[in-house]
């Protein structure tokens, strides 16, 4: 498929709800660039990674706890030959290209996919130029937001389709929770839907991951493990207790200095404010960066009057520091200490990220000043829109693309209405029933005078022609009304496969049947398009958001 598929760029500006901090970053870095530490592409890579200092006892103990991760995720307990290579070169010395995502139901929506993908190919450029560098994908797996991650939206046959895990508000961390009994049925009416020549490949990794005693975390690993088979990419389990002992350094200088680093957050919130952007984050007077896990719910720690709060508890500055030093696994960061932990166990030279994420790391820079930690280069990952050839055809026959079905459903029937039968044809059958009634009455005086008994034959012939004018407007009215369900179908068709409640497709839905249809091949035409090897030096396809014809 690589180098066959047509493809067309769309601006991020022209994508409606895109961020405005995101658009500046993307088409004017030097604006926002003082948010950042380095710049996006190859030249900030090259620079973060001149930068990276990780103590070389820490950087094996960890490439020790990953390779132990990694093989519990492989099939049969096997580890992928390529992320065991690439686990060497980090032991012996590579940097890190990392990425993350947050453990959803059947990987979650497709930008899980451009993300592992984006930090692949990333992390082969850099070694082509002379850096060696390993992908790392970090299973954000600490959140205790399961209803966004417990189902999973697929564009199937017979359309939408959206597959959900019954949850409670538990308020437990995402990855310490068993799928349970229910994943079976749900597994087995998702896996029902997959066609094309990759089905059941993609079917048996479905239900090879996605097992009663796997986690929403275990079974995302086994799923991208297997997926992603022989790419090199690492994968990261964030909640095993011998990563947190590590964090414990950064935990405790982050609860040392809450107040200062909540002013700075909030200097920078202001500051962002001021410049016409806005904090992705909130930050409040109580602001902490710190969540605590006790009774089975992650609660955040906020401040107060010196103290901190969990819940309805007080407890001290002491008694905080105490618990990250013995029981670090209770503690969590939140979104702006998340990223400054990571890099102070990998050695990251540049960070894949969203538009969200992008958003809130230029927050986030002020917490790794006021810890001391070295911020990676970031750069934003791939993004794609995949038109597949039924899609494309109903595009070409409306004459829209894109931007019409964005623009949403009332500018998209608009558009496909001019396409089909004019909306103007009752009013002109009107017109035509007067203009015979005109036209016949005219005749009626000169056949008076001619000979009266034509009248009445003229009135037969007006009474036959109308008739025959209003079974054909009947005809008419019932075609238009079948043409009207065919609008809402291919109104639907479009909007479900292209961008479902009005978001873009790779938010929204998963990868996997595209993948079930398309295998491999498709993942190395996306691989193939998230270079970043120019990204910075030009405004290539690689900085826009990718519509892929297939």
């Amino acid at each position: 498929m690589t180098g066959l598929m047509q493809s067309h760029c769309l601006s991020f500006r022209e994508i409606p709800h895109t961020g405005k901090l995101f658009s500046t970053f993307v088409d004017e870095f030097s604006r926002v660039a003082s948010y950042y530490a380095h710049p996006p592409g190859a030249r900030g890579v090259k620079g973060a990674a001149r930068e990276v200092r990780l103590d070389s006892r820490d950087r094996r103990k960890v490439a020790e706890i990953l390779r132990d991760q990694n093989r519990g995720w492989g099939l049969d307990g096997a580890i992928d030959p390529s992320a065991e290579r690439n686990l060497e070169r980090l032991a012996a010395g590579a940097v890190a290209v990392v990425t993350g995502q947050q453990v959803g139901l059947f990987s979650g929506p497709a930008y899980t996919f451009y993300k592992a993908l984006s930090a692949i190919c990333c992390a082969e450029e850099a070694t082509k130029g002379g850096i060696d560098a390993v992908p790392i994908f970090w299973l954000a797996n600490e959140d205790h937001d399961l209803a966004e991650i417990a189902q999973s939206s697929w564009s199937t046959r017979s359309g939408y389709a959206r597959y959900e895990l019954p949850h409670d508000d538990s308020g437990r961390r995402v990855g310490e929770i068993l799928l349970g009994e229910s994943i079976q049925a749900i597994v087995s009416s998702a896996a029902t839907t997959l066609e094309g020549p990759f089905a059941a490949e993609i079917s048996r990794a479905l239900y090879q991951s996605y097992t009663p005693r796997d986690t929403y975390s275990s079974a995302f690993g086994k799923l991208l493990a297997r997926t992603l088979a022989g790419r090199g990419l690492i994968l990261l389990d964030q909640l095993d207790l011998r990563l947190h002992t590590l964090f414990v350094p950064p935990l405790r200088e982050a609860a040392r200095q809450a107040g200062r680093i909540r002013e700075a957050l909030l200097a920078r919130s202001s500051e962002l404010q001021g410049g016409g952007y806005h904090s992705q984050v909130k930050v409040t007077s109580e602001t902490t960066l710190l969540f605590w896990s006790r009774n089975g719910r992650r609660e955040p720690v906020r401040s107060k009057n010196g103290n901190f709060v969990v819940g309805d508890t007080e407890i001290s500055p002491g008694q905080l520091l105490d618990v990250i030093q013995k029981e670090p696994h209770r503690i969590s960061p939140g979104a702006l200490l998340r990223p400054v932990i990571q890099d102070t166990i990998l050695p990251t030279a540049a960070y894949i990220a969203g538009p969200a994420e992008i958003a809130y790391l230029a927050q986030a820079q002020v917490v790794y000043q006021a810890l001391g930690v070295r911020m990676p280069a970031i750069l934003p990952r791939a993004s794609f829109t995949i038109v597949e050839p039924p899609i494309a055809r109903f595009l070409a026959q409306y004459d829209a693309d894109l931007r019409d079905v964005l623009a949403g459903r009332q500018h998209l029937r608009a558009k496909m209405e001019q396409k089909s039968l004019t909306g103007a044809l009752a009013s002109r059958f009107d017109q035509g029933e007067q203009e015979v009634r005109r036209v016949l009455r005219s005749f009626e005086e000169p056949l008076t005078k001619l000979d009266s008994t034509l009248v009445e034959s003229l009135h037969s012939a007006e009474a036959k022609m109308l008739h025959q004018l209003t079974q054909l407007k009947g005809k008419v009215a019932r075609a238009e009304n079948f043409r009207a369900g065919v609008l809402d179908r291919h109104e639907r068709i479009l909007i479900d496969s292209l961008a479902p409640h009005g978001e873009l497709q790779e938010r929204t839905l998963c990868l996997l049947p595209f993948l079930a249809q398309h295998g491999p091949s498709l993942l190395d035409e996306l691989a193939a398009r998230s270079s970043v090897a120019d990204w910075g030096e030009d405004k290539s396809c690689a900085t826009q958001h990718q519509i892929l014809y297939l």
